[in-house]
């Protein structure tokens, strides 16, 4: 799928979460009380508008905000994440007392998810358990709902205008204007009518969001710097 051209490697991803966990495990045997709770960012988007750029970007910004290691979590992660075990483990041995988190995140699904229900139930324990620790972005994945019950988690969305989304998607794939357009159009419904059936969500909702950013009016960078400004401006203590 010429989609697949906007996503950061896998194995990059992989490999900045197995540093992750790493600096974890350390920071686990150091210390003899339980640490601050740390950010967790989610990034909602339109299709076409730019989350990935913005992701990598706003990854680079906290790890200088705080020192330490941050990762970027979307379903390619998640999924290589379930065929590496041990990877997998170290992520779910960190779940412990946020099991009643997990229980009120997945009582929010439809009880019409049936075929893929226990794929999601792990997808989304994966997601409880890396944003119960922080310092973790998690792209797309329902992560503003899923995260919901998580006082430190914070819930960002892009859009844009369809002629912004299909000149976006036509430059960065090599597409031609109508393919995009078409393309464009197929993955916003598709994301649409998984949030609407089987999260109960109308992801287009500003309600669900602290921030939202009108892709056609600021870039990738300048969404990535107004995120990095807010989380440490102080509005974290008012969150709710």
């Amino acid at each position: 799928m010429p989609e697949n051209l906007l996503i950061p490697s896998v194995d990059l991803r992989i490999g900045s979460l197995e540093e992750y966990n790493r600096r974890q495990r350390e920071k686990a045997s150091s210390q003899h009380r339980r640490p601050k709770p740390r950010p967790c960012l989610t990034i909602s988007r339109e299709f076409g508008c730019e989350g990935y750029p913005v992701a990598e970007r706003l990854r680079e910004l906290m790890m200088q905000k705080t020192g330490d290691e941050w990762v970027l979590i979307d379903k390619d992660v998640l999924e290589e994440v379930a065929r590496r075990h041990n990877i997998s483990e170290e992520i779910l041995q960190t779940l412990g007392e946020n099991n009643q988190i997990l229980t009120e995140v997945l009582a929010t699904f439809s009880p019409r998810w049936k075929s893929d229900q226990e794929y999601f139930r792990l997808l989304s324990r994966h997601v409880v358990a890396l944003a119960g620790q922080g310092n973790v972005i998690i792209v797309e994945l329902g992560g503003n709902i899923i995260t919901r019950h998580i006082a430190h988690s914070y819930n960002f969305r892009i859009y844009g205008s369809d002629a912004f989304k299909t000149a976006t998607l036509a430059r960065r794939l090599n597409m031609e204007t109508e393919a995009a357009e078409k393309l464009m159009h197929r993955q916003q419904k598709s994301r649409d009518h998984f949030n609407n059936l089987f999260l109960n969500q109308d992801g287009h909702d500003p309600a669900l969001y602290h921030l939202l950013f009108n892709n056609d009016r600021i870039t990738a960078g300048g969404i990535a710097h107004t995120i990095a400004d807010f989380v440490f401006s102080g509005h974290t203590e008012q969150h709710v």
